[in-house]
């Protein structure tokens, strides 16, 4: 069977979508009429989307905060944990945290970082980033 073919049916048939939505027997669904309420993702499809969301928040950080690829790799790993959990828009919220940062006030970063809800929100997983931010 030509596969090529058949993908070029499933595309005019089922559309492409780039975002999330309810087809017409209430399934969410994405992409080209992929099933997302009875259809996991296989390990590789996880992966691909994990590279690509990793790559646009470096691009994102790099484009927004230049500065940020002088840091240490312990705290550009932290900077873009954050950026990726929060989004760019809520991130670059953070304006005392980026000032600190910026400035090589890695206690008073790390301070801004657990003194945020976003620590509470998110639990260990900022016990573990502050740490980082503190140790470099």
């Amino acid at each position: 069977m030509n596969a090529q073919q058949l993908m070029a049916q499933l595309n005019l048939d089922e559309g492409r979508r780039k975002r999330i939505y309810t087809d017409t027997k209430g399934k969410v669904t994405g992409g080209v009429g992929r099933n997302l309420t009875d259809r996991d993702f296989s390990e590789d499809e996880i992966d691909l989307m994990l590279q690509n969301d990793v790559r646009i928040v470096i691009q994102s950080l790099d484009k927004a905060y230049p500065w940020w690829k002088g840091l240490t790799e312990e705290r550009q790993q932290v900077v873009a944990n954050m950026a990726f959990n929060l989004g760019l828009p809520k991130f670059s919220a953070f304006k005392k945290f980026l000032a600190a940062l910026q400035s090589g006030r890695w206690e008073m970063a790390a301070d801004e970082m657990e003194n945020s809800l976003w620590a509470r929100d998110v639990g260990d997983r900022a016990v573990r980033l502050v740490k980082r931010m503190r140790n470099g």
